[in-house]
């Protein structure tokens, strides 16, 4: 052998015997004596078989000792591992802040009874597209008769959302109690239904990521927002779109969310999508995270997107099928005029920074300090909710038409940081949400019950026309700037009605002038000119009261007398006055 293995030899030899020796020591501390080896038989066992083990009095006096001492010592006891984020370090503090995230029952009640009377509370209208893109398609499309705006005829609205009010209508057709409140309020209560949930889904998705207390912040927030309680229970596209939001929020898979779900967020955000178009703005920066943020990319496109994608499509292209008679996509044809073509224009246009200083500010109201606040509080996971608002604003700003409903559907994200605001205030938190319930509560009720009811209110008195004998010989003129009122959604009967036309210039024609500007540019000469012989004159004329005085000769020559005075503003501007007045001719009928 040769002499450095022999040493090595050597060294591992002296190393075992000290080892040896310890444990020598050590047993014999304990009383037990030298280690001894088991026969042979039960070297390459780990355990002895009971029938098969030598009576104790055959076995070895050390071996036995030891037997005794193992019996002495307590059992180790192995645990079972639980699963459950509980347990674990990681999944910790979400599950505890996430246990219960389910909404109390109580809660959901009081946000149906708010929302409920919120309903009620909102006797104004708003915008033309709460009736006319809705509950007018709807009403023609169960009762045939009504009148549908050029925005139909050219293919740039679906009749999925109507469908939805048209259901309702049927329902109350086949029920036979189609009269015309239950018309007007069914659809709106069911508006206000689902606001009621959406306000609930907030809560529970801020609960979750947070706490029980912020969450309830944050329902506060949303609850007395005057502008979510002035147009959540309207029958507008808008409205359903930040609806399905909220929803669509709440299966998101933020940072440190449990509940999130690819394919029931992404199918909300298609419907909205379907509902109305620039639904796609707000969701372009969170689908966008939510892709980076995807290990498993190729999955979330094929398996989720691109079948959530082609179902909604593909049931949105076949109702319109049904109700166009013929294929249309009717987003893409949205998305060319208002964004791509901006022909919207012709409905007005402001400064690009419109939304900045007065879009935003309009809105949020009494809530802008604090969600300035909440933005400089909130953690860093909430930084995609202000990216989704920020985005949302800038390409809104970049379109020449701005209205105050186009950026509604991001308020819910900004009443997220309203109320982590007014959770992190402390000494000033009970003064603090003082201020912004009474706040909010002037401007919601003036605007739901005062501001702009008139044409709402012209219409009962139109209505009362339907229960006339001789209403087959009333003809009605809506002098008025196109779609103010609605039409047959809020008088259901066919009643002749006539309003001013004011389609855009969708042929190109440079010198396009639509009937309404032609009208209010010289009104009593486009009525004698319009109305030369006696037969072809309306019944009853209604108008705003900045019109009277520029057309009273032909009211006065053609025998029209004002019977109704209707409240409509405190603030006339323009083609819109105070008050609308109803002029009937004194050789028709005696009422209204």
């Amino acid at each position: 052998m040769p002499a450095g293995s022999a040493a090595v030899l050597t060294d591992t030899r002296g190393a075992r015997t000290a080892r040896g020796e310890r444990a020598r020591t050590a047993r014999t501390r304990h009383g037990l004596g030298p280690r001894t080896r088991p026969p042979a038989r039960y070297r390459d066992r780990t355990e002895v078989p009971a029938l098969s083990r030598p009576p104790r009095s055959r076995m070895p006096r050390r071996v036995e000792a030891a037997a005794a001492l193992r019996e002495r010592m307590p059992e180790v006891v192995r645990l079972r591992k639980r699963r459950s984020v509980l347990y674990s370090s990681a999944g910790g503090a979400v599950a505890q802040r996430g246990a219960g995230a389910a909404a109390p029952a109580p809660l959901l009640a009081l946000a149906l009874a708010l929302r409920t009377l919120n309903c009620f509370l909102v006797q104004t209208s708003f915008v033309p597209d709460e009736y006319w893109q809705s509950l007018e398609v709807a009403h023609r499309m169960v009762f045939n008769y009504g009148y549908l705006t050029w925005e139909w005829t050219s293919s740039l609205r679906g009749y999925s959302y109507p469908l939805i009010f048209a259901s309702m209508y049927k329902a109350l057709q086949l029920l036979a109690k189609d009269n015309v409140q239950l018309l007007i309020w069914v659809p709106r209560l069911a508006q206000a239904m689902l606001a009621a949930f959406a306000d609930v889904k907030l809560y529970s998705l801020v609960q979750h990521l947070e706490n029980s207390e912020t969450a309830k912040f944050v329902f506060f927030c949303q609850l007395c927002s005057w502008f979510t309680w002035y147009s959540c229970t309207r029958t507008l596209t808008n409205t359903m779109e930040t609806i399905l939001t909220i929803f669509a929020l709440s299966y998101y898979p933020i940072k440190g969310s449990k509940m999130g779900n690819s394919c029931k967020y992404l199918a909300l955000v298609a419907l909205a999508i379907v509902v109305r178009p620039t639904a796609v703005i707000p969701w372009m920066p969170l689908v966008f995270s939510h892709f980076l943020q995807e290990q498993r990319k190729a999955d979330l496109i094929l398996q989720k997107c691109i079948p959530v994608g082609l179902v909604t499509v593909g049931t949105s292209l076949i109702i319109d099928r049904v109700f166009f008679g013929e294929w249309v996509l009717v987003q893409l044809n949205f998305l060319k005029f208002n964004v791509l073509q901006n022909l919207a224009t012709f409905y007005g246009s402001h400064p690009w920074h419109w939304y900045f200083t007065q879009g935003l500010p309009v809105i949020l109201g009494p809530h802008l300090p604090f969600f300035i606040h909440g933005c400089v509080l909130a953690p860093r996971r909430y930084r995609i909710f202000l990216l989704a608002v920020i985005w949302t604003v800038l390409v809104y700003s970049t379109l020449s038409h701005k209205e105050f409903r186009f950026i509604y559907p991001v308020l819910p994200f900004c009443m997220i940081f309203c109320g982590y605001s007014l959770k992190h205030l402390k000494a000033w938190k009970k003064s603090a949400a003082s201020f912004l319930l009474l706040s909010n509560l002037l401007p919601a009720l003036y605007t739901g019950l005062v501001h702009q009811r008139g044409t709402l209110d012209v219409m009962s008195h139109i209505q009362q026309l339907c229960n006339n004998p001789h209403q087959s010989k009333a003809f009605v003129f809506i002098l008025m700037p196109c779609h103010s009122t609605p039409f047959y959604s809020h008088v259901h009967c066919p009643l002749k009605m006539r309003f001013l036309q004011c389609p855009p210039n969708l042929t190109g024609n440079e010198s396009y002038v639509d009937e309404a500007d032609v009208f209010y540019s010289n009104p009593l000469g486009w009525l004698c000119k319009e109305f030369d012989n006696d037969t072809l004159l309306p019944s009853h004329l209604i108008l705003f009261s900045v019109l009277e005085q520029e057309i009273s000769p032909f009211l006065a020559l053609r025998g029209y007398e004002k019977t109704v005075t209707v409240f409509h503003t405190h603030v006339p501007q323009g083609r819109v006055g105070s008050h609308i007045y109803i002029y009937r001719r004194k050789t028709e009928m005696n009422h209204p």
